[in-house]
C-alpha cells in the first residue's frame, strides 16, 4: 500500500488528533514509526501519547521542525486561537509537495493558504468525537489543487475514523453544526430520557441501559431499512397511542424547530471562530 510508505505528522495533540492516529495504527495504515505528534509546550501530554501508542513526539524546536519537514502529510489539529502563532512557525518549514489536512474548526482553505504563505494541497475536514471508536461522520472539502491521488490518500486516512462525506467548502459550517457537534445533541436527549426514567421509578442503571439500546436500535433501523426517519416515526405513531401523545408533548415545546436552531447556531459559531483568526498580509 502506498500509504504505508508515507509519514504523517500531527501538529496539535488533542483528542481529535489522538482519535485519528489511534485508528491509523489499529488499521495498520501507517507504521507507528511513521507517525509523529507535536504541540506547543505540553510535554506531559506528549509523553502520555508516546507511552500509549509508541508514536514519535517532540516539542523541542529542532527535533519538532525535523519531524515536520520529513512528513508527507501534516495534520493541523491545534485550537483556532493558537492557529496564527502555529502557522507562523510552520510556514518556513513546509514544502508544497506536502498534503495538509486541517481539522481546525472554521478555518477556511483560503485562510490556511494565506497564513502558511504557500499553495499546498489542503484538505479541510470536520470529524466528530465518535472518531475514537471509528464511527465519525466526517465532512471533507478539497482545495482546487488537490489531485485525485492526494484525494484518495486523504480519504483513506479519514475513512479510518468512520464515514466521510465530500462537500463544497461553503457547506462545511453546516456539516459542523449537524455532525461535528451532533453527538452532543443525542447525549443531551439521552440525559433527559434517563432522568425521566429515574423520576418514574427506575434505577439509573436500568434507565441508562434502556435509553442506550433505544437510541442504538433507532439508528440501526434508519441505517438498515434506508427509510426516512420521518416515515419510521409515522409508522410507530399509532393514532391515539402513547407515542402520539409523546410527540404532541415535544411539539408543544417546538423541539423540531429547536434542533434546527441548534444546528444553525453551531454552524454560525464555527464560521465566527474561523473569522477570529488573524491573517498577516504577505
Amino acid at each position: 500500500m502506498i500509504i504505508l510508505s508515507k509519514k504523517i505528522c500531527f501538529i496539535g495533540a488533542g483528542s481529535i488528533a489522538e482519535a485519528i492516529f489511534k485508528r491509523l495504527i489499529q488499521k495498520e495504515l501507517f507504521p507507528v514509526q511513521h507517525i509523529s505528534v507535536t504541540n506547543q509546550q505540553n510535554q506531559e501530554r506528549l509523553n502520555q501519547l508516546s507511552t500509549l501508542y509508541n508514536v514519535q513526539i517532540s516539542n523541542d524546536l529542532n527535533s519538532k521542525n525535523k519531524l515536520i519537514q520529513q512528513s508527507d502529510i501534516l495534520v493541523l489539529a491545534m485550537k483556532p486561537k493558537d492557529a496564527e502563532k502555529a502557522f507562523h512557525e510552520l510556514s518556513p518549514l513546509i514544502n508544497e509537495e506536502q498534503i495538509i489536512i486541517s481539522v481546525v474548526a472554521g478555518l477556511t482553505i483560503e485562510t490556511i493558504h494565506d497564513l502558511l504563505k504557500s499553495n499546498n494541497p489542503i484538505v479541510r475536514t470536520m470529524p466528530n468525537t465518535s472518531s475514537s471508536i471509528g464511527l465519525s461522520a466526517t465532512g471533507i472539502s478539497f482545495s482546487s489543487n488537490v489531485n485525485e491521488q492526494q484525494q484518495n490518500l486523504a480519504l483513506e486516512v479519514l475513512n479510518a475514523i468512520g464515514m466521510t462525506c465530500v462537500v463544497p467548502e461553503n457547506k462545511l459550517e453546516i456539516v459542523t453544526g449537524l455532525s461535528g457537534s451532533g453527538p452532543a445533541y443525542f447525549y443531551y436527549m439521552m440525559e433527559a430520557m434517563v432522568q425521566a426514567g429515574v423520576a418514574g421509578g427506575l434505577s439509573e442503571d436500568q434507565a441508562m441501559e434502556l435509553t442506550k439500546q433505544t437510541i442504538l436500535g433507532a439508528a440501526h433501523m434508519v441505517q438498515k431499512t434506508s427509510e426516512h426517519p420521518g416515515e419510521l416515526r409515522r409508522k410507530v405513531t399509532s393514532p391515539g397511542g402513547t407515542t402520539e401523545k409523546a410527540i404532541e408533548a415535544l411539539d408543544s415545546y417546538q423541539i423540531h424547530d429547536a434542533i434546527q436552531k441548534a444546528v444553525k447556531a453551531a454552524a454560525k459559531k464555527c464560521k465566527e471562530m474561523g473569522e477570529m483568526v488573524k491573517i498577516t498580509p504577505r
